[in-house]
């Protein structure tokens, strides 16, 4: 039986750029297993398996596959997804939609030609050694910025936040992960500075998550929310609310764009994460 799918980017402002995404229509008559080979093919990061219908509560179930395992929530898979559902399935405008992940329930809202997702409240987990840390990235340790924790923190997958001084400490950092402490942390990291490549942008990231197979991501939702929450929680930018870019992939060549809303509310934070996505190919498995 055949599946169609669509290529697109993600998180880019031109086509080619960003972070690709395979998204394919299943219509539930494939196995696991076949979910996980197909990932495997398609070698993204993500491949997504979106359902072609709704659920009676209106939710499009979305399933999300690196090359290595199935992951509960991820950022680009979900901004892509719910594009190729307006623009292929539903195929007219609509203001909203809400996607069921392994996480839960997550609403994508599009505004002009930019898709938000809204991610569940923040989890901060514990501090981690900022030597052990600069050790695993092949960094000095004063290239951190001592102002602020390096930190654990999760909105659906858990990534250490990890701020840095300058863009060349950012541009330096090399991951040897048999140096990360512990078996209790994710091998998944997000380096920033506020130093960047375009004037334009607030900050400069980078993605590393050996943990499921990726060894560097050029555009990254889920780990740019738990950035959002971060720079929150810390008054990063001295404020408990933010509006930011933030600009990632350029050393992997994939320049990518992230636009970051978080803030403070009562003893939580909200937190919408945003991009543009390009319709690359469409196919059909066969």
């Amino acid at each position: 039986m055949s599946h169609p799918f669509f290529i697109v980017d993600v998180f880019t402002e031109t086509k080619y750029a960003g972070n690709q995404l395979a998204v394919v229509i299943d219509d539930g008559k494939l196995t696991n297993s076949a979910r996980q080979a197909i990932a495997r093919e398609m070698h993204f990061s993500e491949t997504t398996f979106v359902s072609p219908q709704p659920s009676r509560e209106g939710e499009y179930l979305v399933r999300i596959f690196t090359p290595a395992t199935e992951i509960p929530f991820a950022g680009h898979p979900t901004l892509g997804s719910a594009f190729i559902i307006q623009r292929e399935l539903i195929r007219a405008p609509v203001a909203s939609l809400v996607l069921l992940e392994g996480v839960g329930q997550i609403p994508v809202t599009f505004a002009g030609d930019v898709v938000w997702m809204k991610q569940i409240p923040p989890l901060f987990g514990d501090a981690l050694d900022a030597r052990a840390i600069a050790r695993t990235l092949n960094i000095p340790a004063e290239s951190m910025d001592a102002r602020f924790p390096i930190q654990l923190v999760s909105t659906g997958l858990p990534f250490v936040i990890c701020p840095l001084t300058t863009l060349a400490a950012v541009k330096q950092c090399r991951p040897a992960w048999e140096h990360f402490p512990g078996e209790k942390f994710p091998k998944a990291l997000l380096v920033f500075c506020p130093e960047t490549y375009q004037r334009e942008n607030q900050l400069n990231a980078r993605v590393f998550v050996d943990e499921v197979g990726v060894a560097e991501d050029p555009a990254t939702g889920s780990a740019n929310g738990c950035l959002a929450g971060y720079l929150v929680k810390h008054n990063y930018f001295g404020s408990a609310r933010i509006e930011t870019r933030v600009e990632q992939g350029y050393e992997i060549a994939r320049p990518s764009l992230l636009f970051l809303r978080a803030a403070a509310q009562d003893d939580t934070i909200e937190i919408n994460v945003g991009g543009r996505v390009e319709l690359i190919a469409r196919g059909e498995l066969v």
